[in-house]
């Protein structure tokens, strides 16, 4: 690919936009599932319930 050349500024900030991205998918990944089971199961259990095992 020699005709894609970056300055060294732009290959920082593509790697910085690159490591962004990872970690946000990295811990935003799991929250995400827990919301989208939370809000679209029927019938929607109680936040207490959810989180400690030991609820009835």
């Amino acid at each position: 690919m020699a005709w894609l050349q970056f300055s060294e500024e732009t290959k920082e900030r593509i790697t910085r936009v690159i490591d962004f991205g990872r970690i946000t998918i990295q811990y935003g990944y799991l929250p995400l599932i827990l919301y989208l089971g939370y809000t679209r199961s029927n019938p929607r259990p109680s936040l207490i319930r959810l989180f400690s095992p030991l609820a009835q």
